[in-house]
């Protein structure tokens, strides 16, 4: 049967317009000021009584979560999915006005969980009905220690709607609806949403790639300032807030939202930068299949010149992703049929859609969503196995509470990545595969490499000096242009030729502009690694494995990264040699690209 290519929201409402949509909003809103009319109403924890009505409001908050993931993840769709309908743009301003009100409710938290000792947060998380959700707690409490009067940070989540939300907001509007002029090589001239852009930059005629890279800046150059100062007001906001709430750092919100320790980060990032030498080595065996001294910006999600390289279609795009995972992970398998028959997948291109891809979820129904715009190249099946990924872990935490569910980017990426390598590895292992197209396979092993050790740690550095420099005030879009440029070439060093960076590459991703997270970035390189580790140990221990990596998926909300890897799967996440061993798993595949290589130039 022919996968359908358009999801169903349907199981979430009937429709936008009808009355189940509107009851549902309506006493959403009335239930979140009531909920939180009641905290503000409480003493201190400790204090006589105080304890139930901290409890009630807890549960009555997690109710309250999975109503508005409900809520949310269903206009998120549509607004992705028509980012023109303006109903869709209306209703995420009134979303995040809902979100401002659970934002406080939180604040309220803080303000119970706060001031406690150690003796008598233990003695209240050892509740029965708070027991399971006690690591979730202990971050509220941490985040206590660095914030301002409820006061002040109530205000801060209303003013946020109509500010920091606000620009991220306009930079969905404006991303959603900017066309580019793309020239095809036989000069046939189509004007298209830059949503399709990526895909054409990864297409296999160098002259594809070249013109939707110079046109897709154009239509970008000509927001450069607009977008600036929305990135400019993002960081600006986040300085004035941490500096107000006593945060030392501005990475150490990254980090607590990442689950992570500087001791972890900082050995991930040694261990990349020391062996910057592997992903790069791919991307000179690119260039070189191209005929070319380096390769340039718009190469680097390019499948090898080979034979072999044409598009796929939707169908075949699903037929490998499920033939991989029915070899490597039988349940992976059984979980992407049951999404494709509910048609939980959105992946067509239109005009109308967000660029970019996501997995989002209703922790009131258990269902999840993928959207992606599917236009045929490797890289394409890749995304598409990558945020089934994502679902499946939604699946594997199933039947838990919302304080379970909380688990940080860092480990969200582990399940993508995972399912991208069990994508990878199965079609490897088709003995019926051309040299021309194992190559081709392989190829994209290496870009991927290539993608998140060197492009990711480029905008985590990139990132990073931004807002060091805006710390002194804003900075203009040539600057950011030029932050840009300086951080492509120290990390990709001669593998990408001079002059051939992307220096709009600030302008057109996403994940710069997305206000209520830090830094999106290093966590893709985090989840990468541990992820290619965690195969390691697959291929190694072969179907027994699994249980320990369900554990581990199980645990993700339950402690920090480094503490889940060490209880499920025994890794040491502190020291750097678990992540070079982790880059060093691609100098296999790397070695035997070339020798292919070099065989067909013999």
């Amino acid at each position: 049967m022919t996968p359908s290519i358009n999801w169903d929201l349907t199981s979430f409402f009937p429709s936008f317009a009808g009355a189940e949509r509107a009851s549902f909003e309506a006493q959403l809103g009335a239930d979140a000021e009531a909920l939180l009319a009641s905290a503000t109403a409480l003493p201190a924890l400790g204090a006589a009584g105080a304890d139930d009505g901290w409890e009630s409001v807890i549960l009555r908050y997690e109710e309250l979560a999975s109503r508005l993931s409900h809520l949310a993840t269903y206009i998120t769709c549509l607004s992705a999915d028509d980012a023109t309908d303006e109903r869709y743009v209306t209703a995420e301003g009134r979303l995040n006005l809902l979100r401002a009100c659970v934002d406080k409710l939180v604040v309220e938290l803080r303000r119970a969980l706060g001031p406690t000792s150690e003796a008598a947060f233990d003695a209240f998380t050892e509740r029965p009905a708070l027991r399971s959700g006690k690591y979730a707690l202990s971050r509220i409490r941490i985040e206590a220690k660095t914030s301002m009067t409820p006061a002040l940070e109530g205000l801060a989540a209303d003013l946020g709607t109509d500010g920091i939300m606000g620009w991220g907001r306009l930079y969905d509007s404006i991303s959603g609806k900017l066309m580019f002029a793309m020239v095809h090589p036989d000069g046939r001239k189509e004007t298209l949403p830059v949503s399709q852009r990526r895909s054409l930059m990864a297409d296999a005629n160098r002259e594809v790639r070249r013109s939707a890279f110079i046109t897709g800046n154009e239509a970008w150059r000509g927001m450069q300032d607009v977008l600036a100062a929305a990135l400019n007001h993002i960081a600006g906001t986040r300085h004035t807030l941490n500096a107000r709430r006593g945060v030392a750092h501005f990475l150490d919100v990254a980090l607590h939202q990442a689950g992570i320790n500087q001791r972890t980060l900082d050995a991930m990032l040694q261990a990349v930068s020391d062996r910057a030498s592997v992903p790069r080595r791919g991307l000179v065996l690119k260039a070189k299949a191209m005929g070319l001294p380096a390769t340039s910006w718009f190469d680097l999600e390019a499948p090898f010149p080979l034979p072999d390289a044409e598009r796929v279609s939707y169908a075949q795009g699903v037929d490998l992703v499920k033939g991989a995972f029915a070899m490597g992970y039988p349940r992976l398998a059984r979980h992407f049929d049951d999404m494709l028959s509910r048609r939980w997948i959105e992946a067509e291109p239109s005009q109308k859609k967000r660029p970019g891809a996501f997995c989002i979820g209703s922790d009131v129904t258990n269902e999840t969503r993928v959207f992606m715009s599917f236009q045929g190249s490797l890289g394409d099946v890749s995304t598409l196995a990558h945020e089934v990924g994502h679902a499946f872990h939604a699946e594997v935490l199933r039947g838990t509470r919302i304080l379970e569910r909380q688990y940080p980017m860092t480990l969200a990426e582990t399940a993508s990545t995972f399912a991208e390598a069990l994508l990878a590895e199965g079609m490897l292992a088709n003995a019926s595969l051309s040299a021309n197209q194992r190559a081709l396979l392989l190829g994209e092993v290496v870009s991927d490499g290539a993608a998140f050790l060197l492009d990711v740690p480029t905008r985590f550095y990139f990132e990073k000096a931004f807002y060091e420099e805006r710390a002194q005030g804003e900075l203009p879009a040539r600057r950011l242009c030029e932050l840009m440029t300086s951080a492509q070439r120290t990390q990709f060093g001669d593998a990408l030729a001079p002059g051939e960076e992307d220096p709009l590459f600030w302008a057109s991703k996403l994940h710069f502009f997305i206000p209520d997270i830090a830094f999106y970035n290093f966590p893709y390189t985090f989840g990468f690694l541990l992820s290619r580790g965690m195969y390691a140990l697959f291929r190694a221990e072969g179907p027994a494995f699994l249980t320990r990596y369900e554990a581990f998926l199980a645990h993700s909300g339950r402690a920090m990264a480094h503490e889940v890897a060490r209880a499920t799967i025994g890794c040491d996440l502190e020291s750097p040699k678990f992540w070079v061993d982790a880059i060093d798993t691609l100098i296999e595949p790397t070695d035997e690209l070339e020798k292919l290589l070099s065989r067909r130039s013999s």
